[in-house]
């Protein structure tokens, strides 16, 4: 499953789908931001 830029997907740590940058939602109400390393806007858990 993806999760894209502006989703409330839940406190966990998601993957960039392009360079693989980790990125931490440290809380249930925090929102996917773009990549800081590349911008893409596609994550994976």
């Amino acid at each position: 499953m993806s999760y894209t830029t502006g989703e409330k997907s839940g406190k966990d740590k998601y993957k960039c789908t392009k360079c693989r940058e980790i990125v931490v939602l440290d809380d249930t109400t925090d929102t996917l931001h773009p990549c800081l390393t590349c911008d893409n806007t596609e994550f994976k858990k």
